[in-house]
């Protein structure tokens, strides 16, 4: 094929773009989209523009809520495990909807942007055996809900989890930087919060565990986390937070 050949079919194909994404009522998006196609053919290819605009796509498409009425086990894969998307999209009890009011007004973070949080502590928790309060607190005290929070020692995301330990539990992520995706942080963080309660043989040393605080005879890391649970409690319970 020609360069004068490819270039319109490029423009077609772009122009097609263009009308579609004005059709849905994103007629930005379709601009962006059609020059990121115009750059990219003449840097890698076409195959190599297609498999990127693939993954554009999914970073920019974002996880669809489910229907009026769908039941939680639905959101359940096959093997038994809730996919993140989902998991994360599932609707609140008016209960966990006052914990995001109260977490929403004293970290200053939006309550749509908690919403997921919570759920996904919620369905994590259940399944694992631990409350999702202890999950929300222990993220409240790490990263004040900062899904790009990192620590000077490299610890990552929501539950600041360290890599470098956690490569076990990240094996079959696709991701390139797994423990700054919400869904996958909360996941791992929740499970090395039940190995370190266990391995501990109790909550609040397991909590220091969890801190890598063990050191610390006070437990200030421990007692700081049970503290904002018995917050999260309350305005669990309160109809006026």
């Amino acid at each position: 094929m020609t360069h004068a050949m490819r270039l319109r079919k490029l423009l077609a194909d772009a122009s097609s773009l263009l009308i579609h994404f004005a059709h849905g009522g994103l007629l930005v998006t379709g601009f962006l989209v059609a020059v990121f196609i115009a750059s990219r053919i003449g840097m890698g290819g076409l195959h190599a523009t297609q498999a990127e605009l693939k993954n554009w796509f999914t970073v920019l498409t974002p996880a669809s809520r489910p229907l009026a009425g769908t039941d939680a086990s639905s959101l359940v894969s096959a093997s038994g495990d809730a996919e993140p998307a989902s998991v994360m999209s599932m609707p609140l009890s008016p209960e966990m909807r006052r914990v995001v009011t109260y977490l929403s007004h004293k970290y200053r973070i939006a309550a749509p942007a908690l919403e997921p949080m919570v759920a996904s502590a919620h369905v994590v928790g259940s399944r694992l055996g631990l409350d999702p309060l202890l999950i929300l607190a222990v993220m409240a005290i790490e990263s004040r809900f900062n899904p790009f929070a990192q620590s000077d020692q490299g610890a990552q995301g929501l539950m600041q989890i360290m890599p470098q330990y956690h490569q076990d539990k990240l094996a079959e992520s696709e991701q390139v930087h797994p423990l700054l995706d919400p869904a996958t942080n909360i996941e791992v963080g929740a499970q090395v919060l039940k190995e370190s309660i266990q391995r501990a043989g109790g909550l609040q040393a397991g909590l220091q565990q969890y801190a890598g605080a063990l050191g610390d005879e006070e437990g200030q890391y421990a007692k700081s986390v049970m503290a904002e649970k018995l917050r999260l409690e309350q305005a669990k319970k309160s109809r006026h937070s």
